[in-house]
C-alpha cells in the first residue's frame, strides 16, 4: 500500500497522569504514517486525489488547543481516527514521543489503526 509520513511534527499539549505535568504544555513529537492509494494523484498531479498532509498537519497542531490528555495512547487514538475520518485514509499509523524520563532519549506510544 501506498503511504504519506509526516515524520516527528513537534507539538506542544498538556499530556501527563500528574495534574502538575498538565500544568503547562510539553513538547511532543507525533509522526504519522497515512496509508491511500496514490496511483492516480501521482498520474493526475491533482490534490485532490491525495490526502492533503500540510491540512493533516495543521488539523493536528490546532488539536491541542484548550485540551489535555492524560495518557499518550490516548492521544495517538484520537490522530488516527481524525485521519481516518476527516481525511480519508485506509489506515493510519501514529507514534507519538514524550521526553519525560530524564534517562530516556523518549518515551513513546504506537498505535495502527485500519479503517
Amino acid at each position: 500500500m501506498d503511504s504519506i509520513r509526516i515524520a516527528d511534527l513537534e507539538v506542544f499539549f498538556r499530556i501527563g497522569v500528574p495534574e502538575e505535568e498538565r500544568a503547562k504544555p510539553q513538547r511532543l513529537l507525533i509522526s504519522i504514517d497515512i496509508e491511500r492509494d496514490l496511483r492516480f494523484a501521482g498520474a493526475s498531479d491533482d490534490l485532490s486525489k491525495t490526502i492533503d498532509y500540510f491540512a493533516v498537519a495543521q488539523r493536528i497542531l490546532k488539536l491541542g488547543e484548550g485540551r489535555e490528555w492524560k495518557l499518550i495512547e490516548a492521544l495517538a487514538e484520537e490522530i488516527a481516527t481524525i485521519v481516518l475520518k476527516e481525511f480519508g485514509a485506509y489506515s493510519a499509523v501514529v507514534e507519538v514521543k514524550k521526553f519525560i524520563i530524564p534517562q530516556a532519549q523518549s518515551v513513546s506510544v504506537t498505535v495502527y489503526r485500519p479503517l
